[in-house]
């Protein structure tokens, strides 16, 4: 970066409260409505989220990105390598990259559950998928790969 020269983004600003969501694909492939917050960049990437009551986020692991969870209203159900807990309005959790962060997320209440998930882009940036014995490899130069894990004998 240039010192002493102030970077300012001239984009549109964006509100977590609005319901216009993106007609973009549900990739995480639990139903979960959802609103890009920036607009592609190289570095950081947020997103605000809605879930349905028995919608859900797949459990993954990222092995490039780093991601941070606001929750912004309701109670979703996390889960990581630790285990499973309910998570309160108001709470952040950050995954860090490699199995150590890996993550999903569930809304086993009667109530919407909207947070936003930030992160850092990382390209090439590889996802696991342990459940599904799955993983995929993405760039951003349009690379998308998803790939079965075979289970050794």
């Amino acid at each position: 970066m240039t010192e002493g020269v102030l970077f300012v983004w001239d984009c549109p600003g964006m509100n977590i409260w609005t319901d216009d969501w993106d007609d973009a694909e549900d990739w995480s492939g639990g139903g979960a409505k959802s609103r890009r917050l920036v607009p592609s960049g190289p570095f950081l990437g947020a997103t605000v989220y809605e879930l349905e009551p028995e919608r859900w986020v797949i459990y993954h692991v990222h092995h490039g990105s780093e991601e941070l969870l606001l929750v912004l209203r309701g109670r979703p159900t996390l889960r990581t390598p630790d285990g499973e807990r309910q998570l309160e309005e108001g709470e952040v959790v950050s995954f860090l990259p490699g199995p150590e962060g890996a993550h999903g997320l569930r809304n086993d209440t009667a109530e919407p559950v909207r947070y936003v998930m930030a992160g850092t882009r990382v390209s090439p940036e590889v996802a696991e998928y342990p459940d599904l014995k799955q993983l995929t490899a993405q760039s951003k130069h349009g690379l998308f790969v998803i790939h079965d894990i075979r289970e050794e004998a």
